[in-house]
C-alpha cells in the first residue's frame, strides 16, 4: 500500500470523513494546497462547477491524490469547512457580555465582508443547500463556532447579567443571524452599525429572558 493511501484510513480500513484526519508533514502542505485551490475555484465558479481535476491543476498534485483523497466534490467542500472552523480566531473574553458579543459581530461582519471569504461562504452555504454532505459538514462548522464563544454567555449568567438559565448557543446565533441575511438575502450593506445593532439587540433580548431554556429541558 502506497503511503497516500495509508493517510487518514482507520485500523478497521475505514476512511474517516474528510477533514477529521489531522495529518503532518507533506500531507498537510498537499492538504493546505488542495483545500487553497478549492476555495479559489470556489469563489470563481461555485459549486456546481467544482472539478476535482481542476482542483488538482491549480494545487499542482496529482489528479489521484485528489480522488483518492477526498473523492468527490462534496469531499472537497467538508474538508474545506473544517479547515475554516479549525483556522477561525478564537473568541474574545473582555469580561463584559455587551462587548464580547460586539466583538463577536464584528468578526463576523469583517469575515463576510473580506474580497475571499464573504464569496466562499456564499459558495458553501449554496453547496450545503443542494448536497446533503456539504450541509452536514456546514452544520459541523457553525456548531464548531457557536460552541467557542458560548463560554462567554456561559460566564455573563454567572456574572448576573442575563438569567441563570440563559441557553448560550441561542444568545452567539442571534448575534451573527441577521448579519448573514444582509448577506444573503437583503444585500444591505454589512457595515460597523450592522454589527453593533446585532450584537446589542441580541444582548437586550438575552437580558430580558428571550433565550431562556425551556422549562422542561
Amino acid at each position: 500500500m502506497s503511503p497516500e493511501a495509508k493517510e487518514g484510513a482507520s485500523p478497521g480500513g475505514v476512511r474517516p470523513e474528510p477533514g477529521t484526519a489531522r495529518p503532518g508533514g507533506r500531507t498537510a502542505r498537499v492538504r493546505a494546497a488542495v483545500l487553497r485551490a478549492t476555495g479559489d475555484a470556489l469563489v470563481e465558479h461555485g459549486f456546481d462547477r467544482l472539478d476535482l481535476g481542476e482542483v488538482a491543476r491549480r494545487a499542482e498534485v496529482g489528479r489521484t491524490t485528489v480522488y483518492r483523497r477526498w473523492g468527490t466534490p462534496s469531499g472537497l467542500v467538508t474538508d474545506l469547512l473544517a479547515e475554516m472552523a479549525e483556522s477561525s480566531l478564537p473568541r474574545s473574553d473582555t469580561g463584559s457580555l455587551e462587548n464580547d458579543l460586539r466583538a463577536n459581530a464584528q468578526l463576523v461582519r469583517s469575515t463576510l465582508n473580506d474580497p475571499r471569504q464573504g464569496p466562499l461562504f456564499r459558495a458553501v452555504i449554496a453547496a450545503a443547500a443542494c448536497d446533503p454532505r456539504a450541509a452536514s459538514a456546514l452544520r459541523r462548522f457553525y456548531r464548531a463556532r457557536i460552541a467557542e464563544w458560548a463560554p462567554c454567555v456561559v460566564a455573563a449568567a454567572e456574572r448576573g447579567e442575563v438569567p441563570a438559565d440563559t441557553d448560550p448557543e441561542e444568545v452567539v446565533r442571534a448575534v451573527s443571524a441577521p448579519l448573514y441575511y444582509r448577506l444573503l438575502a437583503s444585500g444591505d450593506p454589512l457595515d460597523e452599525a450592522a454589527a453593533e445593532r446585532a450584537a446589542k439587540a441580541a444582548l437586550a433580548a438575552a437580558r430580558a429572558g428571550a433565550y431562556r431554556r425551556p422549562a422542561d429541558r
